[in-house]
């Protein structure tokens, strides 16, 4: 059995219940989710929009191979309404879903890598991925969670997400 790690975002429409709609997608298309960390919301990074992301890592269990799941992921994200912008590298989204980390495997080629490369740059990210094990070792440069937390240079905010709703 595989352990994957996934990073779940939204900014657009009702964000909760894309995020709900999502893990209950990749539960029945990828594999069981064993553990995910709470809900937290950030300012976008790497472009402006007018609503906050919405962010959750969850850790899976799949014996599904990495670009089996990558092609799991594009059809929920498709079946939940996203569109890709191809000419727009960081944009607005219904559903966004990264492969984080595939066991302790490094995979690059031309449709996927994994470790995810903006792992180290993005507090929205790692804040999520070290509530659920900042022990965790980043395959590529051998760091824990915690320790890139420590390295990280972004400033975006990430807060603990309360929902509004009763």
């Amino acid at each position: 059995m595989n352990v994957v790690y996934l990073l779940l975002g939204s900014n657009l429409d009702d964000r909760s219940a894309l995020l709900e709609k999502a893990r209950q997608e990749i539960s029945s298309k990828i594999g069981r989710i064993t553990r995910q960390s709470s809900v937290y919301e950030s300012e976008p990074w790497g472009f402006h929009a007018d609503k906050a992301f919405l962010n959750q890592v969850i850790r899976i269990e799949s014996e599904l191979d990495p670009s089996r799941i990558l092609r799991q992921i594009l059809a929920i994200e498709t079946m939940l309404g996203r569109t890709r912008n191809l000419g727009q590298r960081y944009s607005s989204r219904l559903i966004d879903i990264d492969i984080l980390f595939y066991n302790d495997e490094i995979i690059e080629n031309d449709h996927l890598v994994i470790p995810h490369k903006g792992i180290p740059d993005r507090m929205f990210t790692l804040i999520p991925l070290s509530e659920l094990d900042g022990s965790l070792i980043h395959p590529g440069s051998h760091k824990t969670i915690t320790e890139l937390i420590h390295d990280c240079k972004d400033q975006g905010a990430v807060h603990l997400y309360h929902s509004t709703s009763s």
